[in-house]
């Protein structure tokens, strides 16, 4: 009797042990994104979200709020969000952190990683390497926790007006930038009239000839639908849209070390099949290998054909054109390397350098 008693008792203890670790867990933990849920980076989300509920039995519920709905429109302060608890996860275009994290500006150099033999080689080197580190550092010293990289892509240009080949193309267009000074020094150096605008006010502008073009990743152009107001692409590759998969640091501590392993994995997986969705079809063929790997192709699998069909005008510049734009924003450049950190710009470099040939 004294043993059963014993065990009954050690039983209850367990349970008491446990109760407030298994209360921590909410029932739902609100995930941003800015764009919507059928875009390369709402898909992202919305797998990352997936996998995590199927690994952890039902238990962690991720709900993927689109559209910049849990930052109401304002989409640079989702950084501060998460870090304050108001957001627990998030999956984050490095440029919507950047005011609060000067480093992220290191993607948005005009033309760093375009003028790189291999730019997506170049880009890999950079976020597995040194200067990855680094960045990760700087994420985690500013009270957020990192989990993974994603990829929106490379930024392309439309418009309504005309092909952009030159520079002197751009001359006094109206452009919509996001809400970062480095976009807006770039686009002024190129000649153009940067409109500073959240994303959840630019379809409306565009729609209404508020702004006569736009830049963004091409994978975000066909969801949207805007074949039915420009006409004209750039394809130049003159920024990159990393995404950023994080997590508050106080949602992250209440999950057992067990759930924070499973989470950090689904994390990686799914910035890796975010990172193919944005490169399908513009790379070597390796993204569209990994997705037909992962028997996880989407429906369109060619966003330069798609966007021809749709009525759009594709260009795509050559070496010596894009060395054009270089030229013409390499004082934004050389003005923004202190202000990001000289040490971080050089250990970008060096690793784009070690894949460079």
């Amino acid at each position: 009797m004294k043993k059963i008693v014993a065990l009954f008792l050690a039983a209850v203890l367990l349970c008491a042990l446990a109760a407030p670790s298994l209360a921590a867990y909410k029932d739902e933990y609100k995930l941003d994104i800015v764009p919507s849920l059928t875009t390369a980076w709402g898909m992202g989300a919305t797998y990352f979200a997936d996998l995590v509920k199927e690994r952890s039995d039902g238990k962690i519920n991720i709900k993927v709020y689109p559209g910049s709905q849990l930052t109401t429109g304002k989409q640079t302060n989702a950084f501060l969000l998460v870090r304050n608890g108001t957001i627990d996860f998030a999956v984050q275009s490095s440029i919507n952190y950047s005011p609060q994290l000067v480093e992220l500006n290191l993607f948005a150099l005009p033309f760093f990683i375009a003028n790189q033999p291999h730019p997506y080689k170049a880009l890999d080197a950079i976020k597995n390497g040194k200067a990855g580190q680094m960045i990760i550092k700087a994420i985690e010293d500013k009270g957020v926790k990192f989990l993974a990289f994603g990829e929106n892509g490379f930024r392309e240009l439309t418009n309504s007006k005309k092909a952009i080949k030159t520079p002197e193309d751009l001359e006094g267009m109206k452009i919509r930038v996001v809400g970062s000074p480095l976009f807006l020094d770039t686009f002024r150096a190129l000649g153009a009239n940067p409109v500073n605008m959240n994303w959840s006010d630019t379809m409306a502008a565009i729609q209404q000839g508020v702004v006569d073009g736009q830049e963004n990743p091409i994978s975000t152009f066909y969801p949207v639908k805007m074949h039915d107001y420009h006409k004209y692409v750039t394809d130049w590759h003159y920024v990159v849209d990393p995404t950023l998969y994080v997590v508050n640091p106080d949602v992250w501590k209440s999950f057992s070390a067990e759930d924070q392993k499973m989470i950090q994995a689904a994390a990686e997986e799914a910035g890796k099949y975010m990172v193919a969705l944005a490169r399908i079809s513009l790379d070597d063929g390796s993204a569209l290998a990994y997705l037909q790997k992962i028997n996880q192709v989407p429906e369109i699998t060619d966003w330069h054909k798609t966007l021809k069909d749709a009525g759009m005008e594709v260009t795509t510049l050559t070496p010596e054109q894009t060395k054009a734009f270089a030229d013409k924003t390499a004082p934004v450049l050389k003005e923004w390397r202190s202000k990001i950190g000289e040490d971080l710009v050089k250990a970008a470099e060096e690793d784009m350098a070690s894949v460079g040939k």
